[in-house]
Parts: C-alpha cells; sequence; structure tokens
C-alpha cells in the first residue's frame, strides 16, 4: 500500500503544476530546487513531501502521454 497525502499536500501541488511557473521533471532533487524558488516553505518535511508528490504526479503525466500515442 502507498502512503497517504492529506488534502493540502495533493492541493497545493496541483495549484503549484497548473499554474506553470515552472516546469517540473522526473527528478526530485531538480524539483525540490525549484519549488524552493517559487515558495517559502518553512517546514522541510512539508517540503519533501510536496516535492515527492510533484514528481509522482510528473511521472503519470509523462506515462499517460507516452499510453495514448
Amino acid at each position: 500500500m502507498g502512503r497517504i497525502r492529506t488534502n493540502l499536500i495533493k492541493s497545493t501541488a496541483r495549484k503549484l503544476k497548473n499554474k506553470n511557473l515552472v516546469v517540473f521533471k522526473n527528478d526530485y532533487e531538480y524539483n525540490k530546487k525549484e519549488l524552493l524558488k517559487i515558495t517559502e516553505i518553512p517546514s522541510k518535511k512539508i517540503r519533501n513531501v510536496l516535492t515527492g508528490y510533484l514528481t509522482k504526479l510528473t511521472k503519470q503525466e509523462m506515462k499517460n502521454k507516452e499510453g495514448k500515442k
């Protein structure tokens, strides 16, 4: 079973992704650096969970695009 994420994490990640402030990639470290540039999250744990969820969403999008071709 996977890890359960709160609605705050999910909604924030979707908002950041939809605003297209930055193009997120499959790389966790890259996404973490980009997230630090555009937001100010004081909690290290929340920042890391948010980055992980953004990376997961990006991977799912890429997988769906490959499947539709």
